[in-house]
């Protein structure tokens, strides 16, 4: 990736994006990240992974502000980590199998299934 102004600009630009949308919605700031990401000209699969360790931080930082507002409900939290880390793993797997064509079209059906939750409540 080069280093000229107009990346970093577009970086900070993702960076911003995915860090609000994670902070509002939980992680959401995935499904900005991603297709950011590619428009940069990273390919599908590193767009994904890539998306993934700017969430990890991003989530990290919300978790900080969600503590200190005690708005965390840790129970309910746990009891979804084990199977939650079971699926991360078993998409890793998958992600290095599925052809890119067909990441773009699963990622953009469940953005739609997503936006259609949203709108309809």
């Amino acid at each position: 990736m080069k280093t000229d102004t107009a990346v970093k600009i577009k970086s900070s630009f993702i960076g911003l994006t995915s860090g609000v949308l994670n902070g509002l919605f939980g992680s959401g700031g995935g499904i900005a990240a991603v297709p950011l990401l590619e428009k940069l000209g990273i390919e599908p699969k590193k767009s994904h992974a890539t998306s993934v360790i700017i969430i990890f931080f991003l989530s990290i930082a919300a978790t900080i502000g969600y503590c200190a507002g005690g708005s965390i409900d840790f129970q309910t939290a746990f009891s979804y980590i084990p199977a939650g880390l079971a699926g991360a793993v078993m998409g890793t797997v998958l992600l290095k199998k599925i052809d890119n064509s067909v990441l773009r079209r699963i990622f953009g059906v469940i953005m739609l299934i997503s936006a259609v939750r949203m709108i309809t409540g």
